[in-house]
């Protein structure tokens, strides 16, 4: 069972799933499955064998530890041991949840990735520089070693089907090499050949900017909240979850940014 297979991280993981020969359960509200309703639980994970569970809020949110160790003690009571958490490096308000995770009586993995390089071609970052070419955030000169959402896939499906070696294990995955979201930045505008610009804001205005775009209060406080403390610094490292576990090195930021400024994201 993949929660939010039709998401960023999700997606990847059920074609990884396919790919190495895993039949794929879909488990989103498009086929009747709710994080936050548990009528919709039992349904997704009878008969499953294995589970990834992402949630489609942070993970360090309010209620994401509840919903996470509820979910796990359910599927444990279905028969379903062996459940996979993605998680956030760095990020304190996610160990809660990971903690949940572990009390559930579940073979257990979690996955704590880096930042996704793919956080600049989807959603509304990747909004922000098409139709803006500027990219407004509150990460300062902070360096962050990317992490391309296709090696956190490729590390989920080998934790799931790679028998117990991997349970009770937490995983550190980042891409290669540090960048500043302005040099990021930079790497796509010269790919793409547009003037894409970065600015740094305090995280303050970030959240009132958020609210104006309709997050609602709580969560846009509880993002701000995240963003001081994942943006601080201590993510200026890099993790070797992926050659660990993989065998070969993550994929570069570059190569990612030249397939999707191929594909004319930007």
């Amino acid at each position: 069972m993949v929660t939010g297979a039709s998401g960023r991280t999700g997606s990847r993981v059920a074609r990884a799933a396919e790919a190495a020969g895993l039949t794929v359960r879909a488990a989103s509200r498009a086929t009747g499955f709710d994080w936050w309703d548990a009528s919709t639980w039992a349904q997704a994970l009878r008969g499953a064998d294995a589970a990834y569970l992402a949630l489609p809020s942070d993970v360090g949110a309010p209620g994401a530890a509840e919903a996470v160790g509820a979910l796990a003690r359910e599927a444990v009571g279905l028969g379903v041991r062996r459940l996979v958490l993605l998680s956030a490096r760095g990020e304190d308000q996610a160990l809660p949840t990971e903690e949940a995770l572990r009390a559930s009586g579940a073979d257990w993995t979690v996955v704590r990735a880096a930042w996704f390089a793919q956080n600049f071609s989807e959603g509304p970052l990747a909004a922000e520089l098409r139709e803006r070419g500027e990219l407004v955030f509150p990460a300062g000169e902070v360096r962050e070693p990317f992490v391309d959402v296709r090696d956190v896939a490729d590390v989920v499906v080998t934790a799931l089907t790679a028998a117990d070696r991997y349970v009770g294990r937490t995983l550190a995955l980042s891409g290669g090499r540090l960048l500043t979201f302005g040099e990021a930045v930079a790497e796509i505008a010269a790919a793409t050949g547009r003037p894409l610009t970065y600015r740094t804001v305090p995280t303050r205005d970030y959240g009132e900017s958020l609210a104006a775009f309709g997050v609602p209060p709580l969560e846009a406080e509880a993002l701000t909240g995240i963003f001081g403390t994942l943006l601080d610094g201590r993510n200026s490292h890099l993790s070797h979850g992926v050659r660990d576990v993989l065998g070969r090195a993550p994929r570069d930021f570059a190569d990612f940014v030249r397939e999707e400024a191929a594909a004319g994201i930007w």
